[in-house]
């Protein structure tokens, strides 16, 4: 019904209109003031639809703060490592999966941390992307244990399969950070970046078959390597008298110090084969090794086993030579000798060489011989480190730490314990012994008497 249709229903007219006055409007006789209707808040129609109870009073959740920190520090480690951002969006993704999981949500924050560090790792893993565990963990500030423990964690968690990454591919990448190119350096002083890793990646390869990478971190091995790659190929006057320090300072990288250590290491080896080189007539030292690189890499399986029997006929002359008076009293050294032999000459090293536990005169660690008199067969003592005697071994071995020995417990005295004739016998005075102690007893009785 409109307005106009109105009517007062005391007075009749038809002035009538809307009194907002009030929280509910109203239609009012403006003659007589009566009210004509009410309006209804159920009846009103209200603009806007209808919105459930729920929807309307929940919120979005937020994300929890720290989860927004670690997406941004995985954000800056692919940023560091310049990866492109396939590599960035799976690794958030990944930090997203792990960081819901139980294992990872209620940690410190330098877990945290070091999984962002692991995401990006595993993700570059994935895409075919060079990166060590070392380079993460530096990036991250962790000492790689850990990082290693919160990797296989992630990778259980989330059940990923990561592919193993060549040493060539990871070399080629080290190789990058390493400005020695014709852009950066002289002519006279740099090299191709593929040459060096080719060169660079023969070395470790070398190093892993002697044992210099086993428990080494992977970073100053690569240094190493690429140090004397770079002297190596081109080794001129210049290149050799540069040292460590200058070649990290030309190439505009950090030296890590034990890099030093693995050059001594690596050049030893190098010194070994290169002895075997039947055209080189000098002495092979340290200092002239870099000359001969090339020629070892290049025959370095032969070398390896010509060193190996050198090493092994040099090892038995000593034993034939020491032993040498002990054949004429023992019928049996001999026989033992010649399984020595061709128990030598059947393997790759020289640990059968070790002692016996069994005494043996004159042998010094290298054989063993049957003592004449079998009743006074005595332990020698502890076994020498067999890593002195083989050519190549682990490090671990060849700078074993020395074991505390085993002190035996102190058992409580009680009295009761059995006392042997000897140490009896360590109780009974001598006639002398008593004769002493008699006159004694009597010089302090005379003593105490005059005091009183």
């Amino acid at each position: 019904m409109s307005r106009s249709a109105l009517s007062c229903p005391g007075c009749g007219s038809s002035n009538i209109i809307d009194d907002d006055l009030y929280a509910q409007s109203q239609l009012v006789c403006v003659d007589c003031g009566a009210v004509v209707s009410e309006g209804s808040l159920a009846d009103e129609h209200v603009e806007g639809s209808g919105v459930n109870f729920v929807r309307a009073t929940t919120s979005a959740k937020k994300p929890c703060p720290n989860l927004i920190k670690g997406l941004q520090r995985v954000k800056v480690i692919c940023q560091t490592l310049r990866v492109h951002s396939g590599i960035e969006n799976l690794s958030q993704s990944h930090y997203q999966q792990a960081y819901q999981h139980d294992s990872f949500i209620n940690v410190s924050l330098q877990k945290k941390d070091v999984l962002a560090g692991c995401c990006v790792l595993v993700s570059c893993r994935l895409l075919n992307w060079p990166i060590t565990m070392g380079t993460i963990g530096c990036l991250v500030d962790a000492d790689l244990e850990m990082v290693g423990a919160v990797y296989r964690e992630m990778v259980k968690i989330l059940n990923i399969v990561a592919p193993i990454i060549s040493v060539t591919d990871v070399m080629e990448a080290h190789v990058q950070e390493y400005k020695i190119s014709s852009l950066h350096v002289p002519e006279d002083l740099a090299e191709n970046p593929k040459d060096l890793t080719k060169r660079a990646v023969a070395l470790v390869e070398l190093a892993a078959d002697t044992w210099i990478v086993t428990g080494r971190r992977p970073i100053p091995i690569m240094m190493a390597a690429i140090y004397l790659a770079w002297q190596s190929l081109k080794p001129t006057k210049q290149r050799l008298k540069f040292s460590l320090d200058k070649f990290c300072q030309i190439a505009k990288v950090n030296k890590h110090r034990p890099a030093m250590k693995r050059i001594a290491e690596m050049k030893g080896v190098l010194c070994k084969l290169g002895k075997e080189i039947p055209w080189v007539s000098e002495a092979v030292t340290a200092d002239n090794i870099v000359l001969h690189v090339a020629d070892v890499l290049q025959h370095r399986y032969t070398l390896l086993k010509r060193a190996q029997r050198s090493h092994e006929k040099a090892l038995l002359d000593n034993c034939e030579v020491s032993c040498g008076d002990s054949q004429t009293e023992d019928g049996g050294a001999p026989s033992q000798i010649s399984d020595f032999v061709n128990e030598t000459s059947n393997s790759s090293s020289v640990e059968q060489c070790e002692p016996h536990s069994e005494q043996g005169n004159g042998c010094d660690n290298t054989c063993t011989v049957s003592d004449p008199h079998g009743d006074s067969q005595k332990s020698q003592g502890p076994a020498s480190n067999w890593g002195k005697r083989v050519l190549f071994a682990p490090p671990c071995v060849v700078n074993a730490k020395r074991r505390r020995a085993e002190q035996p417990e102190l058992k409580d005295v009680t009295g009761d314990e059995e006392i042997s004739d000897s140490e009896i016998d360590s109780y009974i005075r001598t006639p002398k012994e008593a004769r002493d102690f008699a006159l004694n007893q009597k010089m302090l009785s005379v003593l105490k008497s005059q005091k009183s």
